[in-house]
């Protein structure tokens, strides 16, 4: 019994599926704010969060930029909006869930300057 445990630890190792719990951990809905203050703990990381749409730019460089807030942070601060891009969309105003990866000081020119990004952002209108 010993050795097939070993050799299923072993086969969980191979297959990379050591690291399911923290995987699972950074899919848990995380707030504007959260994500704005600890971002530099977040590149490349995969993120959920929730909130109402309150400005979206359609078509843009063959990606829709979706505005969020969820009423953390503060305006003052500029911790309280979260920028995602997606092939999908959303109207202002419909609350909705996103899930992308994070991406941080992404500059597209012209002025366009993202300390915080959310790319390739799955979005789910929330009922």
């Amino acid at each position: 019994m010993k050795i097939h445990f070993i050799a299923f630890a072993a086969l969980i190792g191979t297959l990379g599926l050591t690291g399911f719990s923290a995987s699972a951990a950074e899919s848990e809905t995380q707030t504007v704010a959260d994500l704005i203050q600890n971002k530099a703990g977040l590149a490349g990381k995969i993120i959920r969060a929730e909130g109402k749409v309150v400005k979206v730019n359609n078509g843009i460089m063959g990606r829709n930029f979706v505005h969020l807030r969820d009423g953390s942070g503060e305006a003052a601060a500029g911790t309280n909006n979260l920028v995602v891009t997606s092939k999908q969309t959303a109207a202002v105003g419909d609350q909705v869930s996103i899930s992308g990866v994070v991406v941080l000081n992404r500059e597209f020119g012209s002025g366009y300057a993202y300390p915080l990004l959310i790319e390739d952002a799955t979005i789910t209108p929330k009922k």
